[in-house]
């Protein structure tokens, strides 16, 4: 907007210019007719009474006088022809003159000695031409340095604003990955209500959660001590008269007790895991071996691998289930190794279990996998573990492989997002 503004007061300074010069030209050229006298030949011009930078060559200062049929031209003008002078030309404009010049012209018609006489004077306005170009380059590039100023100037000024936002984005994104649990309330007026909101809501959601945890974990203690009556009634003698009947009863429970153990557990499941919730490598996987090695210890060697500092976003309790299942069943089919390695590429983290037992045979893979069949199930013989593994990895949208282990055997490897879809 400054440039346009300049180019158009250059503009209005133009037009002003031009209309004074325009003055200054009719000034001329009634000189010019005051210097026309009545001799014996006639009307004749007495040099005396105009400006001798007429008689300049190329001066910048040119008159035409026409009459009778009769031309006079001024020296000034040399051997240059002014055959525009002929024209009516419009106040203002500008004509090509000798040397590359433009000339501002102005004619007059006027009448001397009962004589018709049209005077054209012009004047060259390429001086002012040039100093208003070079005042555009002048305008323009402080223009334009003034506007990379304002845009850094701006920029700072802007950053300088946004950083309140910047450091809640940054404390969302650190939600996300685990590093905190509520977002922190130093930030201007405007933004408090909606921070306070969002640590109300995560800790409402975390109220839920616990609450719901507590509620299906009373509900399956509540549900095992019927089932546990119900397994004591077998023995007694009335039942055992009646083998048959006692197995069919027993066999039941023992599929009701197995479908309320997995259904309680699936929904004990938190899915993705709430902001703040995460599982330490370093921290957790130390212990996890060596409650392993004290059960398997004395057989096998067991080994983990895990970057410093790495933590997945997820619940603790949740991998700690998971891990303990696939560790627990590869110790079982292991010969002498088993090895854990947890890692992250890009964004997903893979956990991969190796043992050195028989494995499972390549057609019997896509079997193991299928939809609504249980990997110790279909697995044979093998045993790879419980349902609630697969569970864990369906809720955070993960995705379980069965692979060749380079220690011989079986490799689980688990792909975890991290961040679920």
């Amino acid at each position: 907007m400054g440039l346009v503004v300049a180019q158009a007061g250059l503009w209005i300074v133009d037009r002003g210019l031009r209309q004074h010069m325009q003055g200054n030209l009719q000034a001329q050229a009634e000189n010019l007719l005051a210097a026309l006298v009545k001799g014996p030949q006639g009307i004749q011009l007495n040099k005396q009474h105009y400006d001798a930078v007429f008689s300049k060559p190329f001066s910048g200062e040119y008159f035409i006088i026409e009459f009778d049929q009769q031309r006079w031209r001024s020296r000034s003008l040399w051997d240059f022809s002014l055959a525009q002078a002929q024209d009516e030309v419009v106040a203002g404009t500008l004509v090509p003159g000798p040397e590359q010049q433009q000339l501002l012209l102005y004619q007059g018609r006027y009448q001397r000695y009962k004589t018709d006489i049209k005077i054209t004077v012009a004047h060259d306005y390429s001086p002012v031409l040039v100093s208003f170009q070079q005042a555009q380059i002048i305008g323009g590039s402080l223009g334009l340095l003034a506007l990379l100023l304002t845009l850094l100037l701006q920029r700072v000024l802007v950053r300088r604003a946004l950083q309140p936002l910047e450091r809640t984005r940054v404390q969302i994104e650190q939600l996300q990955r685990g590093q905190r649990s509520q977002l922190e309330n130093d930030l201007p007026l405007e933004l408090q209500p909606l921070v306070q909101q969002v640590n109300r809501l995560l800790q409402h959601t975390e109220e839920m959660l616990q609450r719901s945890r507590k509620g299906i974990g009373n509900l399956g203690h509540a549900l095992k001590t019927p089932l546990a009556v119900l397994m004591s009634l077998l023995q007694r003698a009335e039942l055992k008269q009646q083998p048959e009947l006692s197995a069919l009863i027993q066999a039941q429970l023992q599929q009701i007790e197995q479908r309320i153990a997995r259904e309680l557990t699936r929904a004990r499941l938190s899915g993705e895991a709430l902001p703040g919730a995460y599982f330490d490598c370093a921290q957790e996987l130390p212990s996890l071996f060596q409650l392993m090695n004290h059960v398997h210890g004395d057989v096998l060697t067991l080994q983990w691998h895990a970057a410093p500092a790495l933590r997945l976003p997820y619940e603790r309790d949740d991998l700690l289930e998971m891990l303990g299942n696939l560790l627990d069943n590869a110790c079982k089919w292991a010969d002498s190794s088993v090895q854990l390695s947890i890692e992250q590429q890009g964004a997903t983290y893979y956990v991969r279990v190796d043992d050195d037992g028989p494995g499972i045979a390549e057609s019997q893979r896509e079997q193991v996998q299928q939809r609504g069949s249980r990997l110790d199930e279909q697995s044979a013989g093998h045993g790879l573990g419980l349902g609630i593994v697969r569970d864990i990895v369906a809720a955070v949208q993960g995705s379980i492989q069965l692979l060749n282990s380079p220690l011989g055997g079986l490799r689980v490897e688990i792909c975890l997002p991290a961040r679920a879809e």
